[in-house]
């Protein structure tokens, strides 16, 4: 069967190359982009399998409105692909409040408010698939990007309930995590006012970041194509093959530091006690906490 998209951040990168292939196969896409400009060819291309609109993901007016449009347009939503973000270059002790903001409105906000605009219709149509797309820096963090690594865990969390939340509506969650790929997404990446402190160090890693060996963003198709299409999607996806040794050696030190303080840790409970929260039993029971 035809599948039904719909793809922020299709203007370039996976966006675009996820949408050109699930249109090359006969699929629906609605590609948005914050200029309309970036994705009105799609049109010429593609023809009515194709609504190119305008989204700037951080309008939450405009997505509720875009969002109702490309259902209407097309009667109904099969896949989401929540893709749109930006990245910043900045120690911590360089970023401005402005900046920080700014990335996570686009990054993490930007999809919550995506989520929120198609959800009641994924819920009363019974059926739906969300690709919350994240990366290996959700998994692990790097220095200088720390405040794009943070929006990728929060990336990670969100769908992680959220998955729980809407299985009971027949909706499929899955987290796609991408590796390192020859994609143009770094030129749009903010560059906070640098520090003399980190000069040496910003040099260091930049050029450990040039040399890394990175993925062809098109070998990607596939993979994507035939997670839509199963049956059963994992919840999460790494894309190339730098995710699983990244997962694998950071939870690997994760759990002999934990066990290695285990002791310590179990210490700090104290007594068990089995006692019940009053404002979770009111809750259950339907009734608000009281202030």
């Amino acid at each position: 069967m035809k599948k039904t998209w719909f793809i922020t951040g299709a203007s370039r990168g996976f966006g675009r190359i996820w949408a050109e292939a699930a249109l090359k196969r006969g699929d629906r896409v609605t590609a948005t982009a914050r200029k309309f400009a970036d994705v009105a060819d799609l049109k010429q291309q593609f023809g009515d399998s194709v609504l190119s609109l305008e989204l700037d993901v951080t309008n939450p007016a405009q997505v509720q409105q875009v969002v109702q449009q490309a259902h209407a347009h097309f009667g109904r939503l099969d896949v989401l692909v929540n893709n749109a973000g930006g990245s910043l270059l900045a120690a911590t002790e360089e970023a401005s409040d402005e900046q920080i903001r700014g990335l996570f409105d686009t990054n993490y906000l930007g999809m919550v408010r995506v989520l929120r605009a198609a959800l009641p219709l994924l819920r009363q149509q019974g059926s739906g698939h969300i690709l919350g797309v994240s990366s290996g820096l959700g998994i692990t963090a790097m220095p200088l990007i720390g405040f794009y690594c943070a929006t990728k865990w929060a990336v990670e969390a969100l769908h992680e309930s959220l998955a729980q939340e809407v299985k009971p509506f027949g909706i499929k969650v899955t987290i796609v995590e991408t590796g390192a790929y020859a994609s143009d997404f770094g030129k749009s990446a903010q560059i906070a006012d640098p520090l003399e402190p980190y000069a040496e160090f910003r040099q260091q890693f930049l050029t450990r970041l040039a040399n890394l060996e990175r993925g062809d963003p098109e070998a990607t198709t596939e993979a994507i194509l035939k997670l839509v299409d199963a049956n059963d999607p994992p919840l999460r996806l790494g894309l190339g093959t730098t995710i699983l040794p990244r997962a694998r050696a950071a939870y690997a030190e994760r759990i002999a530091t934990w066990e290695a303080w285990e002791d310590v840790a179990n210490a700090a409970m104290g007594e068990p006690k089995k006692t019940t929260e009053p404002w979770i039993e009111q809750l259950a029971h339907g009734t608000p906490k009281q202030p």
